[in-house]
C-alpha cells in the first residue's frame, strides 16, 4: 500500500511566506502613497466647497470685510486633516485667498503641506498646493487642477 502525502513541507510554506513578503513590500509603500494622495484631494475639495459662499458674499459687496474673512461664517465644518479652521482674507478688489494646512490626521508624508484656494481680481480661482512644510512630499500629491509650488 502507497502512503498518501499528508500537507505541506518546510520549503513550501517557506516559499509562500516570500512570496507573500515580497508582496507586502510592494503593496504598502504604494497604499501609503495612496493614501496621502486621497487626503491631499479631500482638503482640496473641503476648501473649494467655501468658494460658493465667497463669491455669494463678493456679489454682495463683502469684500474685506470681517464676514469673508471667517471660514466658519463661509460655512466650514471642522476637518480632522487640517491644523484648525483654514484662514480667508479678502480685499475690496474681490481677491480672496482660502488657505489650510494639513496636520491633525493627516499621513505623515503631508503633514505641514499647505493648501491655497486663491480666486483674483477677474473672478479666476486657482489651487495651489506647497509641500515644502511636509516632511516627505511628492509631487504627485498634488491633485489634477492644482499645481504645485
Amino acid at each position: 500500500m502507497k502512503k498518501v502525502q499528508q500537507g505541506f513541507t518546510l520549503i513550501e510554506l517557506m516559499i509562500v511566506v516570500a512570496i507573500i513578503g515580497i508582496l507586502a513590500a510592494i503593496a504598502i509603500p504604494a497604499y501609503q502613497d495612496y493614501i496621502a494622495r486621497s487626503q491631499v484631494t479631500r482638503v482640496v475639495g473641503e476648501l473649494s466647497a467655501l468658494k460658493t459662499a465667497a463669491e455669494e458674499l463678493l456679489m454682495r459687496g463683502a469684500g474685506g470685510t470681517t464676514q469673508l474673512d471667517d471660514a466658519t461664517d463661509l460655512g466650514y465644518n471642522t476637518s480632522n486633516l487640517l491644523n484648525g479652521a483654514p484662514t480667508v482674507t479678502s480685499t475690496n478688489a474681490g481677491v480672496v485667498s482660502i488657505v489650510g494646512t494639513l496636520g491633525g490626521n493627516a499621513a505623515a508624508a503631508v503633514s505641514g503641506a499647505t493648501v491655497t484656494i486663491a480666486r483674483n481680481a477677474a473672478g479666476t480661482w486657482t489651487c495651489t498646493v506647497d509641500g515644502s512644510g511636509a516632511s516627505s512630499w511628492k509631487a504627485s500629491y498634488v491633485p489634477a487642477g492644482c499645481t504645485n509650488s
